[in-house]
Parts: C-alpha cells; structure tokens; sequence
C-alpha cells in the first residue's frame, strides 16, 4: 500500500495496519507467537510469501523486530514498543467483531480453532500428565483440513498436522461450525454432544475432562513466554 499522502493519523496507522493479513500477524504475536512456523500456523489461509513479506514491512514500519534463533536457521521475532502499543487497537476491533459480525460456516476453520485453543485458551492445570494424543476429525472440512491431533506432554498441549505416532487416547469428531461455537463459549459441550454435532469415543475419563480444557476467553492480546516452534 502506498501512502494516502494525508497528515491525518488515521490515515497514517492504515498505510501500515489496513494492509489484509497484518492485523492478524500483529495478533498472532501479540499471542505470543514468536517464530515463522508458529506465525503462519495461526494465519493457515496465508501464503507463505506473503507471510514474509508483512513480517518484513512490519519490520521496517517498526511494529516488529527480529533476531537470529539461538541455534539453528530462522529468526525469533517480538514487538517493538509501538507494537505493543497495539494492544488495545486489536483488542478494540475484537471486541467490535464479537458484538456486530455474526460467526457462519464461512468463519468457521477448526484448525484455527485448536491453534488459538493451544496457543491462547488452554488451561494447563486441568491437562491430563504423560503423553496424551487427542485425534480430531471434521468431516465437512475438504481433506486437507480434515485431521488434526492435540499432543499433551510436558504440561502442554500442541496441535499436530500429522499424526504425532502414537494410538490416540481419544477419537473426536465435530461439526466444524459446533466445534467452533463450543471453543468459543457460544455453545455448551452438553448441547453439541446431544445433537451429535460432536461424538467422542475412548477413556471415558479424557471425554469427561476435554471440555474442562478450554478457558473459552476471547481472544485478548497478551505477550507470553516463547512458545515452541
């Protein structure tokens, strides 16, 4: 985007935060993402170039800076203290979308879901100890966006995009629109059981403590620890 050439700052914070994609990458750190990989993982409908590329001008417009990872290739990246400062604009345009937009089919992507469950909504005192495996099937997703796994270890919970190896514990199966509305605390997990919108089969213990997972918060900006890339 070229410059409006006013001296409004409205006009001036849109040449950099108006651009599609880079309120979410603003968020997706903001959430504590701090790597590429974890970066486009919230942002899964965007191109892998155009990712680097709005990392680049965020960069240079000084919302973001980045340095070399400790050891091996890529870079860590953290906000500046004008990115920062962001917090209460993404959190304002949230909080705006949550009262006006209405969430449809359309909104409805449950990989995004289980990222920002892991990444944001996670309650790590209620996570079952040892190695869990929790497989997710949507099947009105296309293929590619039809499986996922949750891996518990460590006290942490992480999405999988493949299958992590090990039999999982738990086989859920879920409407992505009742999935996403129960992640979001529009519905209750009693009321999508019931119409069998979501099935769970395996321990019966891990299908009775699933639910109590999520902190169904809304998406708040935060800045946390590095998260695992």
């Amino acid at each position: 985007m070229g410059t409006y050439r006013q001296y409004c700052p409205i006009a001036r914070a849109s040449e950099i935060l108006a651009e599609r994609w880079t309120p979410l990458v603003i968020r997706n750190v903001m959430l504590g993402a701090n790597t590429f990989s974890v970066i486009a993982r919230g942002v899964p409908s965007m191109s892998r170039s155009m990712l680097a590329k709005r990392l680049t001008e965020l960069e240079h417009d000084g919302v973001l800076s980045s340095r070399p990872k400790a050891s091996g290739r890529g870079s860590i990246y953290e906000l500046t203290e004008a990115g920062a400062d962001l917090a209460g604009v993404i959190e304002t345009l949230g909080n705006w979308g949550e009262r006006w937009i209405e969430v449809t089919t359309e909104h409805a992507d449950p990989g995004f879901a289980l990222w920002a469950w892991c990444q944001a909504q996670l309650d790590r005192s209620v996570l079952p100890t040892g190695r869990v495996v929790i497989a997710f099937t949507f099947p009105d997703e296309p293929p590619s966006n039809r499986l996922y796994w949750l891996l518990i270890e460590d006290g942490d919970a992480e999405v999988c995009y493949s299958d992590p190896g090990d039999e999982p514990a738990l086989h859920v199966e879920a409407r992505s629109l009742a999935f996403v509305d129960w992640h979001r605390g529009a519905r209750s997990w009693t009321s999508t059981r019931r119409s069998g919108e979501i099935t769970v089969t395996g321990s019966a213990s891990l299908a009775r403590s699933l639910p109590t997972w999520n902190l169904h918060a809304p998406i708040a900006p935060r800045t946390g620890e590095p998260v695992r890339s």
